[in-house]
Formats: structure tokens, sequence, C-alpha cells
């Protein structure tokens, strides 16, 4: 049983937005996905999934997505990335499908481990940075807290943890984010949004404070799930 991530699929089965415009590895992208994902990923492994998953705008176009992923081995973990304007009431997500496991403040298990997570958003001192993405920062920072926290009254002591957007500006300062991450004693982070060469310099990774970060996006892992555990 391994632990996987990959994020950033930006499927686009019922929808007009196809990702070959963009070159390099999103051409013909899905296939090769699920190419490299059918080589490395059986149904008893669980695979994270940090956001932008359809480019869907309403549940019933996004079907077509979350059931070729669904079909896909493997149970997967998700959390909501910018793009999944299609994303409604937790509760109706969690009865569509058996092996997707949708998180919004709470966790998902993975043997020892909790996997926490959230959206996410830009972190103070980035370009522009102003009052209305503070309030989006701040309610993210405790619906990341109110993932622990419904983790931790399961008694979970070991945490997995999940973001869409970077959890650090681009100058690699401290951030709310990874002040929870290093309090909970997090051995993991994985997240993704950042796409292209230059792009990717500007997430955090390998080990700070005790937490690895992995940036994980589709077009920088080049459509091969990582192994993380």
């Amino acid at each position: 049983m391994s632990l996987f991530a990959i994020a950033d699929l930006h499927l686009s089965f019922s929808s007009d937005k196809p990702m070959d415009i963009y070159g390099g590895w999103w051409i013909n992208h899905t296939e090769t996905l699920k190419n490299n994902w059918l080589s490395m990923i059986q149904d008893e492994d669980t695979v994270l999934i940090p956001g932008d998953i359809s480019w869907a705008l309403r549940l019933d176009e996004a079907k077509a997505d979350l059931e070729w992923l669904s079909d896909l081995p493997g149970h997967k973990v998700l959390i909501k990335g910018n793009h999944d304007l299609w994303w409604t009431s937790i509760g109706r997500l969690s009865s569509m499908y058996r092996d997707l496991e949708f998180i919004q403040n709470s966790s998902a298990e993975y043997g020892e481990y909790a996997i926490c997570g959230t959206r996410g958003w830009i972190c103070p001192g980035e370009n522009n940075f102003d009052a209305h993405d503070e309030k989006i920062y701040k309610r993210e920072l405790i619906r990341l807290e109110m993932s622990f926290e419904a983790a931790s009254k399961k008694g979970c002591k070991k945490f997995i943890g999940m973001l869409h957007y970077p959890p650090a500006n681009e100058k690699m300062e401290p951030s709310g984010f990874t002040e929870l991450f290093a309090y909970y004693g997090t051995e993991k982070v994985v997240y993704g949004h950042l796409h292209g060469r230059d792009a990717y310099e500007n997430g955090p990774k390998g080990i700070i404070k005790g937490v690895e970060y992995f940036l994980v996006s589709c077009d920088h892992l080049q459509c091969m799930p990582l192994k993380i555990l």
C-alpha cells in the first residue's frame, strides 16, 4: 500500500478546454497520465490530488471527469483548487463515488496517517496582496486548522498535508500555513498550482522546520504521479 500525489489534472472531457494549447507535457496529457497511472498504481494504493481537477463549471459537467478519475486504480483523496468551480456541497460529492474522498474542513485516513488540507491562497508578502486576499487567506488558515482538529479528535498523531496553492510566498517566507504544518508535526506536504519552468521555483521544496514539501503539479511531474510514502 503506497501513497502517491499529483495535482492540476485539468480534465475537460465535457468542457471545451483542451490543455494541448499550452504545449509540452500538456499535449495529450490525459492519455499520458492514464498510462503512467496504470503502470504504477494498484487498487490498494492512495493518491492525493491537491486541486484543479476539472475545468467544468457545474457538477453535471464534471461528472465525466470524475468518472474517468474514479475508474483509475486506487483510492483518491481530493481538495478543491481555484479552478474547481463545479465543487458543490461536500455531502453530495462524498455520496457520489466510493473511491473518491473529498476533504473540506475534514480529514482522510491513510494507515496510521491523517491527510489534512484545504485549498489555501496566496500568502502575505506576494505582490499586490490586498485586504481581499487577507480575508481569504485567514479563512483558509481556519479551514486547515479545522482539518487538523478533525483528525486529532479521531486520535491521529501523524499527518500528511495538502494545499492547492503553495504554502509560502515567492520569497519562501514563513506563513500561517507553514506554521500550522510545523505545529502539528506534519511529515510531508504536497501542493500544486505552479505551472511552467519559471514558476516551479516559486514554492518551497525539501525539508523546512522538519516538514518536507513537494510540488506535484501535473506538468512539473511530467504526468507521473509521485510516490511520497
